[in-house]
């Protein structure tokens, strides 16, 4: 497969995720609104905060009320990450590979932009509803959309790809939603482990639609246990080792070599490293190096792992 074509592949399914997980950190303010006591007001700058896009936000707006979180993370251009630019960016990777992908996926992923383009205009006046109703379409998009690339792609490279770049997306946010309730101030200390604060916990394995499983797993909703879960559980499909077992399965599927034997590129072995990092990690550790600065160092290798990836087979230099 030539890099171009793996490479478009690859960001075309990072950013489909990246707009998912996005409508999923807005919904989850949505929803704490709705639940918080009268006298807690909401907070929309951890959102910003926890996606490393403040500083780029307080370059065009002096709050971070309601409205211009809203509007930057969903329908402002100036930000690369909002829903609006990544499904750009996905489409246009999509565009450029029509003949690599199925006929159905391109259709859809063009479709879902056109559909959000519309929309932009007279945005800014909408009511929380609409927005709602907006937040959940996109969510629903992307699980479409992977419906479809699971029925429509053979399982070669290309598939391989596309899962490398969703599931690494997928991981960092995941640390990302946890980094939320990092940010969200409580309006007292001796708030800690009272309802409001297992309140926004709460809504954290909502966000990412694990609080049923969670619940299954847990009896109580306890800030420890759903640390564990979101991160080392192997069987949930959005905790991080998941996401990393499953992208390190597809890195070997492309080489063609078994991780049996080690690794035979660079990429393998930054992405297993990282891996058996995480893997043989336990829940005293997390909290013993503290929960933000354990998320914030995952984050940094994670971003390593994309980079030793573009490196390894994006990055081709040709032959002299």
């Amino acid at each position: 497969m030539l890099s171009r074509v793996a490479n478009s592949i690859y960001w075309m399914n990072r950013y489909i995720e990246r707009a998912d997980n996005y409508a999923r950190f807005i919904s989850v303010n949505f929803n704490l609104a709705l639940d918080l006591p009268p006298n807690v007001p909401e907070q929309w700058e951890p959102l910003i905060v926890a996606t490393a896009d403040h500083f780029n936000f307080f370059e065009h707006y002096s709050e971070a009320s309601r409205e211009n979180v809203l509007h930057y993370m969903t329908f402002d251009i100036k930000n690369p990450n909002s829903i609006i630019s990544c499904l750009y960016c996905a489409r246009e990777n999509a565009r450029t590979i029509r003949e690599s992908i199925s006929k159905e996926m391109w259709e859809y992923v063009n479709q879902i932009y056109w559909k959000v383009k519309d929309k932009v205009e007279g945005s800014k006046n909408w009511e929380i509803s609409r927005y709602q109703g907006f937040l959940e379409e996109i969510k629903s998009g992307s699980q479409l959309f992977y419906g479809i690339v699971d029925s429509t792609i053979t399982r070669g490279e290309a598939w391989h790809f596309g899962q490398l770049g969703k599931l690494l997306e997928r991981a960092d946010k995941t640390t990302r939603f946890l980094d939320v309730k990092y940010f969200t101030l409580l309006p007292d200390v001796n708030e800690i482990g009272s309802p409001l604060d297992l309140l926004l916990w709460s809504a954290v394995l909502k966000s990412v639609s694990a609080y049923n499983m969670f619940r299954q797993q847990y009896k109580v909703v306890n800030p420890t246990h759903i640390v564990e879960f979101l991160i080392l559980d192997k069987n949930f499909p959005r905790s991080v080792v998941h996401c990393l077992k499953e992208a390190q399965s597809s890195l070997y599927d492309i080489s063609g070599t078994s991780s049996d034997n080690g690794f035979s590129n660079p990429a393998e072995k930054k992405l297993s490293k990282l891996l058996s990092e995480v893997e043989f990690t336990e829940i005293d550790d997390i909290l013993n190096t503290g929960l933000h600065q354990y998320l914030d160092n995952f984050q940094i290798k994670n971003n390593e792992v994309g980079e030793t990836i573009f490196n390894t087979y994006f990055d081709l230099k040709p032959v002299n």
